[in-house]
């Protein structure tokens, strides 16, 4: 039986990732496409006619709604209230509304009309729902707390999208955490094992996303792509050959963790796949506070050292924080600002600690009669679903101090330059479209028009006679300094 199939991914608000307001430098719409609802589509009757629409990228109409026979939607917890206007809209259509992902498994209850909810991994889940939808009998509620392997799961359909629309675009070649930090919601989602996809699996991925035409950045969203040592190395080197085969077409970024810093092998391997950035939690440099989220791998280290190598081996961390563990007192917010900037992490996500739902955070400040109210899944935003031990008004004065000064034209400046000095770039890349264009806006906007010019031409300067090869990222993050501006600003609003 063939069905109209509307895929719809909601709207990100402004976020510490979402880049809203400067991705107009390069001339595109949204930092990253929905992975999840691409791939949910390949696990879809191929009878079935399926159209996906991108609120962060095109308006979505009635005659779109009206179109279907039914409305798909993913969010993250972020969306939340983009994805219920989209549920309100499509049942005032009269449309059957289908809801995955992790905003909808952590707290279904608070989307009340939606007909079916496909939660958990997708390979159980969907193929369940599609077979009783065929068969006139699905109901509400498909869920699983089984952890498939997932070595079958299918290529994206990226003809669903305008790729050039995308900064980056994404694959995933595992899940699962091997740490299990109290806050994190990794575990609760997709567990502390991490399962691989094969090399010929990611090799297949990789000649999809180059058949679309797209040569740059490609983002692995994995939990932690270090989790299983043992595959990644495995992978790498056919990852190497692939990319030498075919001239280098993309660059990658990831998230990891710190321990990265302890093996050469491993970042050789990785620099030579093309890697240039990585995101590491760091969390607090309170050994209390991570102690009490159970953070132990940053522990009895040299994290100064740690960063250190990482950018001396071609990579560029970047780096989460948190304040408002119970440990903390006043002392962690300039304790936070010193270690930012003595570790040189320029993309600095500080946020408040947040109960996510379900997280052993969550229970526990539940046990205890504390929690406020649901996470908002904004890192950035100054909210507490909390009472913390500090007191709520003494936490969000001293997280909004902290953002101040970060992201003040002399510290963040100051942390380009900590990196440029340290980093050994050897990432392979082509001008991508919109690049050079991009140099001549900073010039404008941020070397003549905004408050951080002099620091701007400082570090041209000093980048162009010290590290040339540098010069690109040192453009990349100029730039980036007006959005997290901006991100500063509505913190301090709140």
């Amino acid at each position: 039986m063939t069905k109209k199939i509307l895929m719809v991914y909601p709207k990100y608000p402004d976020t510490f990732w979402s880049f809203n307001h400067i991705l107009h430098f390069i001339k595109k719409k949204a930092t990253y496409p929905p992975l999840g609802l691409l791939t949910v589509a390949s696990m879809l009757p191929k009878e079935w006619e399926i159209k996906l629409i991108d609120i962060n990228v095109s308006e979505l109409t009635d005659e779109q709604i009206q179109w279907a026979d039914m409305v798909m939607i993913s969010a993250m917890l972020v969306q939340s209230e983009s994805a219920k206007e989209v549920i309100r809209r499509s049942k005032d259509l009269g449309k059957i509304v289908v809801a995955g992902g992790p905003a909808f498994t952590a707290q279904h209850e608070q989307f009340k009309d939606v007909d079916h909810f496909v939660l958990g991994e997708g390979e159980i889940t969907v193929p369940l729902f599609v077979e009783d939808i065929q068969n006139g009998k699905a109901k509400q509620m498909y869920t699983t707390t089984e952890r498939p392997a997932i070595t079958s799961t299918p290529i994206p359909r990226w003809d669903l999208i305008n790729t050039d629309h995308y900064v980056n675009l994404m694959i995933q070649y595992s899940r699962g955490c091997p740490f299990n930090c109290e806050f994190c919601d990794i575990v609760i989602m997709n567990g502390r094992k991490p399962r691989t996809k094969t090399p010929d699996q990611i090799l297949g991925e990789l000649k999809a996303i180059y058949d679309t035409g797209w040569r740059n950045s490609v983002f692995f969203v994995d939990d932690n792509f270090i989790g299983n040592k043992l595959n990644v190395k495995k992978l790498l080197p056919k990852m190497i050959e692939w990319q030498k085969k075919h001239k280098y077409p993309f660059k990658f970024l990831t998230e990891a963790s710190i321990n990265l810093a302890d093996d050469l092998e491993l970042m050789d391997l990785m620099c030579k796949s093309n890697f240039y950035k990585v995101f590491l939690g760091f969390e607090s440099p309170d050994t209390g506070s991570l102690k009490e989220c159970g953070k132990l791998q940053n522990l009895e280290r040299d994290i100064t050292e740690s960063v250190k190598i990482i950018h001396r081996n071609g990579m560029q961390v970047m780096g989460g924080f948190i304040v408002g563990f119970d440990n903390d007192n006043e002392s962690i917010f300039n304790a936070q600002i010193k270690f930012i900037q003595q570790i040189g992490v320029v993309t600095a996500m500080v946020g408040v600690l947040t109960a996510l739902p379900q997280t052993r955070l969550w229970h526990r400040l539940k046990k205890e009669g504390r929690l406020l109210g649901e996470s908002s899944g904004n890192n950035t935003a100054a909210y507490v679903n909390f009472i913390p031990k500090m007191g709520k008004e003494r936490l969000l004065e001293g997280y909004k101090e902290v953002l101040s000064n970060l992201y003040s034209p002399k510290q963040y400046f100051r942390r380009i330059n900590t990196l440029i000095k340290n980093y050994r770039p050897t990432v392979r890349s082509r001008l991508a479209k919109g690049e050079l264009g991009a140099l001549f806006k900073s010039v404008w906007k941020v070397g003549i028009r905004s408050r951080a010019r002099w620091q701007y031409w400082k570090l041209i300067l000093r980048t162009t006679f010290t590290n040339i090869r540098a010069f690109p990222v040192a453009i990349e993050l100029s730039i980036c300094w007006l959005h997290y501006e901006r991100i500063v600003r509505l913190a301090n609003s709140a």
